[in-house]
């Protein structure tokens, strides 16, 4: 029997008195047993892939004495590949072994996802497979559903039945589970997260302040490390933090009627941005936990559910709390072995769900009520429970779970506390204050722009929103808003701070000062509240209501601390997955398709299942890993030939397209365009533009310094045009990282659009500071002659015809909006006329996209519809579309 003070070597087996003996056992050159190969090579953490000038010089550290490594062993391919030696010899030859081929796998990966066992043998019964055409190899549904099963898989799904002695239930209470470390073990040595791990707590400075953002750059990170040494833990241990997640909606979907409610958990090893991406797998499905109901009394059943999901807790996670005390050797991504624990850091949920995991006080209080009280004579335990503010749970899952401490991992979290806040209360106020159908008529008419929702339906009516649908929401309310009758400058003022506090909140990156800002957001919003009040806006059933009782409202106080503790408030991307009477069966299934895939996809091209780590010294597009990782893997050859989906990738414009002069923007026309070629007269009558010539002349003669070219002429030349352009921009928090591309439209009139159909834009002229707000018109190019060389400024890239607005007046001038106001630049000539004056720069000078939104008044005119709002009203506003998450909402008044 091995002693307690004593270690085995993990690739050896063989025994030494410590860990620290087994680390030098390890090191020493004449009797390791460790292989010498290539140096081990950590993933670059993100806040040092920033690069780009002009931003703050970024230092790091990472801790002294963590992420050791001891010894190789697998990650989850090659364990894919030695789980039967003779499977494996079967598929060095047919790598889809046991079905014929590729083509065959993905038949009946196909069916398996599509049909029941019934229509899979209906199927197979065809005519179609009884004549001289070529049939599958499986016969039946039983056989190639007995094939799927024997397939190599991940962590097995499992049901275990609870009972409560003196509670029954009309149905048994099934718990569908995976065994939580196990899980972990799969998300920890998956090789398509080798560049995104992180396995060292890191102090991050940004010049003189320190940075918050992945969970290893938190506070809480280094003082776990620094306790595991404390408490006389094997040096060189790696952390390996558990964040779980739940929602409470029931799954009732082909259930036949049980109710149940997923856990999802990840780690947070994983960089964050892969985290919340679904399409990463990141997220995993660990349980399914029953919602039965009870034969007791009403006044019972919470506490009884409650009771029951902490016994479900301590069930999928009982290996977790071992390791977090004693550690588990874990391979990673590259097939190393690290001394891992596993402490539970996060659980992200609703407010009802988060009291029902804090079980409401300590564990002193729940133990000193259990000696007096049996916990199983509910009705005298729920009523001395309720006496002492507890809950009535007597064992909390997290009771026994190391470092776990209910008052730090419940933080708030975007979803619930933000944005589902926002359409719950502010959404609410707004239509009080403006009124519903006012509200309506102003969301329907904002102009419609490509990538944007637009609420041709209004905001009033929703009753379910998808997260995205709450930021367009939240983006553009407070100039939707602005003006209106009875919404006073106070009242708009409360919004505007409390909108900047979530926009705040939501940056993936904090540091002191950026915190700070955050916490006077919401300080400025309590002092401006009573605004809200005095508008009556906030209502009830039985009438105005006078306070801010509102329980989620508490939660903002705790962002500032846990953002320091934890690092940046998540942003998950989970999705609870239907289920059958079989659910076992089909989510085990389902996991095992998913990772054959992966592997025959490497095995018919001969790729190795452990790659280096790679550096990305160049922009990156691709934003899903698993696709990533094959463009890393795969020889380039192949890729056009994979069979493995995934998101559509971000198209990247900056290697193919045109680029800014500072390269911070890249540009995208299509090759054909619109129209091929018109006469300046024709450009200016399609497109409504009366002074064109003139401002193409006038741009042609500054060009060429005053020697314009003679191989094109307004007079005689002809231009192409397009509708549309596409301008694409990099991530303010990680430059090296691509954004997808946004859409700006030129439209010229037409029935639908009769004065068109323009989007707007922010411009920097070359050899200009100076940042001006315009309207596309026109995208254009001028259409050589053969034979004829075009100059440099005609040819180098299209141009664009814009109008101008000038900026009149600054957010200081009105602080209950805080944003810029600007007017159209009109002039009248000789005769007259009025009109609208426009010029001539290159596609290239565009700095972002932005969106115009119109500026009501008091009451909104019902002629303006979302077809002529940009170009009628007298007064516009506008919103800057920022590249990343977060977006930046700046206001202007725009007077014709």
């Amino acid at each position: 029997m091995i002693s307690s003070s004593s270690a085995r070597c993990p690739n050896c087996r063989l025994e030494f008195a410590s860990n620290l003996a087994v680390l030098d056992h390890l090191n020493d050159p004449a009797h390791s047993c460790w292989s010498n190969e290539p140096t081990y090579r950590l993933p670059v953490p993100p806040a040092f892939q920033r690069g780009g000038s002009g931003q703050e010089e970024v230092t790091g550290q990472y801790h002294s004495k963590s992420g050791y490594l001891f010894g190789r062993g697998q990650n989850i391919l090659q364990k894919m590949e030695d789980h039967d030696p003779d499977q494996k010899r079967r598929r060095e030859i047919n790598p889809s072994y046991p079905f014929v081929d590729q083509a065959e796998w993905q038949l009946a990966e196909f069916i398996v996802q599509q049909l029941n066992k019934t229509d899979v043998n209906k199927f197979l019964k065809l005519d179609w497979f009884q004549t001289s055409r070529s049939c599958p190899s499986f016969k039946n549904a039983d056989q190639l559903f007995g094939w799927i099963d024997v397939l190599p898989s991940g962590p097995e799904w499992q049901s275990t039945t609870f009972e409560f002695i003196n509670y029954k239930t009309a149905r048994p209470m099934e718990l569908i589970w995976r065994d939580g470390l196990e899980v972990i073990k799969d998300l920890f040595a998956n090789p398509i997260f080798s560049n995104h791990m992180m396995y060292d707590p890191h102090l991050i400075m940004t010049g003189s302040e320190r940075e918050y953002g992945e969970f290893f750059t938190s506070e809480m990170a280094f003082n776990i490390q620094v306790r595991l040494f404390v408490n006389d833990l094997p040096e060189g241990a790696t952390m390996v933090p558990i964040i779980l997640a739940s929602d409470k909606t029931p799954v009732t979907r082909m259930t036949g009627g049980l109710e149940m409610h997923p856990i999802f958990l990840t780690i947070g090893n994983i960089q964050s941005e892969v985290q919340m991406k679904a399409t990463a797998h990141a997220w995993r499905c660990i349980a399914f936990i029953p919602i039965p109901k009870f034969d007791a009394h009403a006044d019972y059943q919470t506490l009884l559910h409650s009771r029951l999901f902490h016994k479900c807790m301590d069930t999928i996670f009982a290996r977790c709390k071992v390791s977090t005390k004693v550690g588990e050797y874990m391979p990673d991504p590259m097939g190393y072995i690290q001394h891992c624990f596993t402490p539970l850091v996060t659980y992200t949920a609703d407010l009802p769900e988060a009291q029902l995991i804090a079980c409401q006080h300590t564990l002193t209080l729940i133990y000193d009520l259990s000696k007096r009280v049996d916990p199983w004579n509910i009705p005298r335990f729920q009523a001395e429970a309720k006496l002492l503010m507890l809950s009535g749970v007597h064992q909390p899952f997290w009771r026994d779970w190391r470092f776990m401490d209910p008052c730090c991992i419940l933080p708030g979290e975007l979803l619930h506390t933000c944005h589902k806040f926002y359409g719950d209360h502010v959404l609410k106020w707004c239509k009080e204050v403006v009124g519903e159908e006012e509200l309506d008529a102003r969301y329907k008419a904002h102009h419609k722009r490509v990538g944007t929702r637009h609420f041709g339906s209004g905001v009033s009516h929703i009753s379910q929103m998808t997260c995205r649908e709450h930021r367009n929401i939240e983006r553009t309310m407070i100039a939707t808003i602005a003006g209106a009758t009875n919404a006073t400058p106070d009242f708009v003022h409360a919004i505007r701070v409390l909108t900047e506090f979530f926009y705040q909140a939501q940056s993936p990156v904090h540091t002191d000062s950026s915190i700070a800002s955050m916490v006077q957001s919401l300080d400025e919003f309590h002092r401006l509240k009573q605004g809200i009040l005095d508008a009556g806006a906030r209502r009830g059933k039985r009438g105005a209501i006078k306070n801010f009782f509102i329980p989620k409202m508490e939660l903002f106080h705790s962002f500032a601390g846990s953002i320091k503790a934890l690092g940046g408030l998540i942003q998950t991307s989970r999705q609870a997955k239907s289920f059958t009477l079989q659910v076992v069966q089909i989510l085990n299934r389902d996991e095992t398709m998913r990772c054959f895939n992966f592997y025959t996809l490497l095995q018919m091209h001969g790729t190795p299942l452990v790659n280096a780590i790679t550096t990305e010294d160049n922009i990156v597009a691709e934003t899903d890993p698993t696709l990533a990782w094959i463009a890393c893997t795969l020889p380039s050859s192949a890729r056009p030939n994979i069979c493995f989906h995934g998101p559509r990738p971000v198209r990247n414009h900056f290697i193919t397209g045109l680029l800014s002069a500072e390269a911070t923007a890249a540009f995208h026309v299509t090759v054909a365009p619109d129209r091929k070629s018109l006469t300046i007269p024709n450009l200016q009558y399609t497109y409504a533009l009366p002074d064109f010539a003139a401002a193409l002349t006038e741009y042609i003669s500054k060009a060429s310094q005053g020697a314009p070219t003679t191989s094109w002429t307004c007079q005689g030349g002809s231009v192409r045009t397009w509708n549309k352009f596409r301008i694409q921009l990099l991530s303010n928090f990680q430059s090296q990282i691509v954004m997808p591309s946004q859409v700006v439209q030129s439209y010229p009139p037409s029935e639908a659009f009769p004065l068109g159909n323009c989007d707007a834009v922010l411009v920097q002229l070359p050899a200009s500071n100076d940042v001006y707000i315009a309207q596309v018109r026109c995208v254009f190019e001028a259409a050589g002659k053969k034979g004829r060389t075009l100059p440099r400024y005609l040819e180098a890239a299209p141009l664009l015809y814009v109008q101008y607005f000038e900026i009149i007046a600054t957010p200081a001038d009105e602080p209950s909006i805080g944003m810029y106001k600007v007017k159209r630049i009109i002039h009248q000539d000789g005769t007259g006329r009025i009109f609208r004056p426009g010029s001539v720069i290159p596609l290239t000078a565009v700095t972002c996209a932005v969106e115009l939104i119109p500026m009501y008044g008091l009451k909104m005119n019902r002629t303006i519809t979302a077809a002529n709002s940009l170009e009628v009203l007298i007064a516009l506003q506008l919103i800057v579309c920022a590249s990343d998450q977060v977006d930046m909402i700046i206001l202007l008044t725009l007077h014709i």
